[in-house]
């Protein structure tokens, strides 16, 4: 499975992006999105399982929005209200197993930067 991101950019604080990722393959159970600077842990953002329910962590919980659209094996995550502490890069990630926010998926896209600032 491959998976490329896009929609990065730099925006002000209360700004909005929306993240896009394609995916080479339909059938993952879940997909999610995660977040990670330099010297920290990669952190689950937004996930959403095959059935199309969403798991959010509780930072961006009311803020982003996770999505998909199956005809377009495409994965979105709609980010409003943006902190500069919502600044990393963020990556795209798959399975075929329900794994929600978990770090242990098995695909990875190549990530999107996103800058609040």
């Amino acid at each position: 499975v491959q998976l490329v991101e896009s929609g990065g950019g730099s925006v002000q604080p209360g700004g909005s992006l929306t993240l896009s990722c394609v995916a080479s393959a339909p059938d993952t159970y879940s997909v999610g999105w995660f977040r990670q600077a330099p010297g920290k842990e990669r952190e689950g953002v937004a996930a959403i399982d095959n059935a199309g329910a969403p798991t959010y962590t509780y930072s961006v919980a009311g803020r982003f929005t996770v999505s998909k659209d199956n005809a377009k094996n495409t994965l979105y995550l709609e980010m409003n209200n943006l902190k500069i502490e919502d600044t990393d890069m963020y990556y795209c990630a798959a399975d075929f197993y329900n794994l929600q926010l978990a770090c242990s998926y098995s695909y990875w896209g190549q990530g999107t930067q996103v800058t609040v600032s």
